[in-house]
């Protein structure tokens, strides 16, 4: 039987509740829910990127990514992408930056979006991604 193995990165903080923000076990890896926080620094409460959709997303991005790679894998690995956003209104600026930073991917995964209104206030963007790695 394969290890499970609990994933986070240096630029996380520990989860506020007994659980990961990503898990590895075999060639599947999730990536729990993530949303544009800052890169943690000790005894700072969490921070949002900013207040726009563009650099919360982008921060997103990069806190699956450091899951990701903690666990062995890249964004060529993830079969799926989970998106929920706040406003209905963002579904197009996010598809926007979306196409951009994925430009480079030779097969795009799947993905979902939808609204969500249960995020804390101020943060417009969530993301979980599954990885399957070779």
């Amino acid at each position: 039987m394969t290890e499970k193995t609990a994933l986070t990165p240096s630029t996380h903080s520990a989860p506020p509740a007994r659980f990961s923000h990503g898990v590895r076990k075999g060639s599947i890896l999730q990536v729990a829910g993530q949303v544009g926080f800052l890169p943690a620094v000790a005894g700072r409460a969490p921070t949002p990127a900013g207040p726009t959709l563009r650099e919360q997303t982008l921060q997103t991005f990069a806190n699956v990514q450091a899951i990701l790679e903690e666990g062995g894998a890249s964004w060529d690995d993830v079969v799926m992408i989970r998106v929920y956003l706040t406003d209905t209104d963002h579904f197009a600026e996010m598809n926007e930056i979306y196409d951009e930073y994925f430009a480079g991917l030779t097969v795009e995964p799947a993905a979902r979006t939808t609204v969500y209104v249960g995020l804390p206030a101020g943060l417009l963007i969530e993301i979980d991604a599954l990885a399957v790695l070779d």
